[in-house]
């Protein structure tokens, strides 16, 4: 008979090698594919407007093209662009649509922001061509003639006071020379109707939704920018550009308009962000942008002439180093 003394050293080594082979094999560890799997983030906005369907469309493209990273990619409902940053900066979000001009506010901390927010830029998107409307029969035919009107400037909390301040204030008014209101876009297309409003201030991809709207049941008039306030504004901030809207986008233009866009839609994520993540995450979208347009027509900015617009948020360092494998980036901020 074999002493259990005897089977002490075997059974030592047994279990040695039971727990190497344990560790090999993932030990204990979730060795899951969910477990390897990374969880990307992209903020839009409230559902109604283009930053939900853009931004919808962008987390659907990089979540189908991810392969083989292994990335699920979800859109996120949220308040819009000032929550977008906030959260972005809190880590919470990994990506976000912005307005541009909100963006180059918040990045230098000016404004209502407190102190510099870490944001960077991915990619410039469509244009933001905003402009007031008021009826034919209004006495407001200038911008400075909302002076001593109830107008409508856009929805509360939305921002819009980012690049409608420098906007007033290049025609020489404030908002303290008017009775400033907040509605939705279709809420002020109603209180434009009922007189409860002299003007308002419109404004998203051309045709604007709202404007066609406005259009469709009443007589309107397109109040125009002063063309030296165009000049100075172009001068002073990167996120405005000329943008002429055709005659035929609305019905009541009779000629061009010679519009603005005042801060575009662009992709956003925060500094810290790893440069790896930010590389293929560009590289993805910009590759199948086609899918893109195919969920909205604003996925046709994402091109090698619009992408890469300098709007005055820094690009982040995985975006600049895609742009610059494929050729569209200029050596005049290749330090950048």
């Amino acid at each position: 008979m074999i002493s259990v003394r005897g089977f002490r050293p075997v059974l030592i080594l047994l279990s040695i090698a039971a727990l190497i082979m344990f560790a090999a094999c993932g030990g204990g560890g979730d060795s899951s594919p969910e477990a390897k799997r990374q969880f990307l983030s992209v903020g839009t906005a409230p559902p109604g407007g283009a930053f939900f369907v853009v931004g919808g469309a962008i987390a659907e493209v990089a979540d189908a093209f991810a392969d083989p990273l292994p990335w699920q990619v979800n859109a996120e409902a949220t308040k819009g662009t000032q929550e977008n940053i906030r959260r972005l900066a809190g880590g919470e979000l990994d990506f976000a649509l912005a307005n541009a001009a909100i963006s180059y506010f918040a990045v230098r901390g000016e404004g209502k922001w407190e102190g510099e927010q870490p944001i960077r830029a991915v990619m410039t998107l469509a244009p933001n061509v905003a402009l007031f409307i008021a009826q034919q029969s209004s006495a407001v035919k200038t911008i400075s003639d909302l002076k001593g009107q109830r107008v409508v400037v856009g929805p509360a909390g939305a921002g819009f006071e980012y690049f409608l301040e420098p906007i007033l204030k290049a025609h020489g008014v404030t908002y303290a020379d008017f009775t400033p209101l907040n509605n939705t876009q279709a809420g002020a297309v109603d209180m434009l109707a009922d007189g409860s409003a002299a003007a308002v201030f419109l404004g998203g991809a051309v045709p604007t939704a709202s404007i066609t709207q406005a259009c469709a049941s009443q007589d309107i008039h397109f109040v125009p920018f002063d063309e030296d306030a165009k000049a100075q504004l172009f001068n002073d901030y990167p996120f405005f550009n000329a943008m002429t809207i055709p005659a035929d986008a609305y019905s009541d233009l009779n000629e061009p308009f010679a519009g603005m866009n005042v801060g575009a839609m662009h992709l956003i994520t925060s500094a810290n962000v790893d440069e790896e993540t930010v590389y293929n995450f560009t590289k993805i979208v910009y590759n199948n942008r086609a899918e893109v347009v195919k969920k909205h027509p604003a996925g046709k900015a994402i091109n090698p002439k619009n992408v890469i617009r300098d709007t005055g948020t820094p690009f982040h360092p995985g975006a600049i180093r895609f742009y610059k494998e494929i050729g569209i980036w200029p050596s005049e901020t290749a330090g950048q």
